[in-house]
């Protein structure tokens, strides 16, 4: 099947182009995907290996269709057809519909403002594949930006912005107006250097007021997420003071192959031991039942949450915290970058571009050097 595929290279190439590009060998065929290449780009790319995963998935419960997941393809029909058939188990194959390519090009973010307005057309504003991103996920979050930021801009209001802090809306936004990109942009957790803060368990608790404040998120929503805050911080408050004997806990400490109490502990520092979680502590120890038996599921998970991994979110904060000291000096739009002789050529090339908002921005520019950084601090604090 590799072979056969070999022959078949001059058709058009891989899903999800950044520019369009048709495949002649011996020449660069620009850049595709980086993360869902297509079967004919992986052959090129992994030639050493010799299998390869695809993953059958049930396109519904009332259609014999399914998805080839691992081998999307662009190649000529009939190929598409006979490279099925060669998969063990589809060796009596139907083919509803070929797979197909698409190709976009894009406009550079980083002619665009964190509201998602274009520098150079006043009321214009991108989101989605225009800005060289790929992923419906990615596409949706720049959407409803751009959507709340040009209604805003309609009622002469201070723009809606998400810090890297805040929400994986921040950060890719920001790598997007600070970086650019050269290949289609997907969010991973890893780009996100608060991802300790970014969880999926405390989206209500980050975004839901910013929601309300817009009038997004109902009252009644906004009261729901009030109680779950000041129920999570009883629930702290009462594994702090709370204490436990050893004969109250040690048989549930010897079930789950932990260490027994010599003397008297907090719920809390037991509750940091990795294989001790809240609900076990409710089941065995009567103590600590009648104290938060009163608490929903979802408030005690978040409690739970907060007290194992209090230390690294603390730390994390404080991060956040200094590193809010360089979001909160702003830039002037007409700041002079050429006057600062000591700054690197390319920090100067950079600055002039793409016009940082702040102080904390321009660090995250590519190719700029926190000596970059201090000597504009300096200047910016004569």
């Amino acid at each position: 099947m590799l072979d056969h595929l070999h022959r078949h290279q001059s058709s058009r190439y891989v899903k999800d182009r950044l520019r369009s590009v048709t495949y002649v060998p011996g020449t660069d065929p620009g850049v595709g995907p980086r993360y869902c290449p297509s079967i004919e780009d992986k052959i090129n790319r992994f030639a050493e290996r010799e299998r390869h995963q695809l993953f059958v998935e049930p396109e519904g419960f009332n259609t014999v269709e399914i998805y080839v997941n691992g081998f999307s393809t662009s190649l000529p029909e009939d190929v598409q057809y006979k490279a099925l058939k060669m998969v063990p188990g589809f060796e009596n194959v139907r083919m509803f519909r070929p797979g197909y390519a698409i190709e976009y090009d894009f406009f550079p973010p980083t002619q665009l403002t964190f509201s998602l307005e274009t520098k150079q057309v006043a009321n214009l504003f991108f989101a989605g594949q225009i800005n060289g991103t790929t992923g419906y996920e990615e596409a949706a979050c720049q959407g409803l930006m751009a959507g709340i930021n040009a209604h805003l801009k309609t009622r002469n209001e201070a723009p809606f912005v998400l810090k890297r802090s805040e929400a994986y809306i921040g950060v890719l936004i920001d790598d997007l107006i600070n970086k650019g990109t050269e290949e289609p942009y997907r969010m991973f957790t890893s780009r996100a250097e608060f991802r300790t803060l970014l969880r999926q368990d405390n989206a209500d608790l980050r975004l839901t007021e910013r929601s309300f404040e817009m009038g997004l998120a109902s009252s009644q929503r906004m009261e729901k997420v009030n109680k779950k805050k000041n129920g999570v911080e009883q629930i702290k408050s009462i594994l702090k003071e709370l204490p436990i004997d050893p004969e109250d806990i040690n048989h549930l400490l010897e079930e789950k192959g932990s260490a027994p109490l010599m003397h008297r502990q907090r719920a809390h520092q037991i509750l940091l031991r990795p294989a001790i979680d809240i609900f076990s502590m409710m089941e065995k120890v009567e103590k600590v039942k009648r104290s938060l038996e009163g608490f929903e599921k979802e408030i005690l998970e978040q409690a739970e949450i907060q007290v194992k991994y209090e230390v690294y979110i603390d730390k994390e904060n404080e991060l956040v915290k200094r590193m809010g000291q360089l979001e909160d000096m702003v830039i002037p739009d007409t700041f002079d970058y050429t006057k600062l002789i000591s700054l690197s050529a390319e920090a100067r090339q950079k600055f002039t571009k793409i016009k940082p908002r702040t102080l904390g921005q321009a660090s995250r520019i590519s190719g700029v050097n926190p000596s970059d950084v201090q000597i504009l601090m300096v200047y910016m604090g004569r």
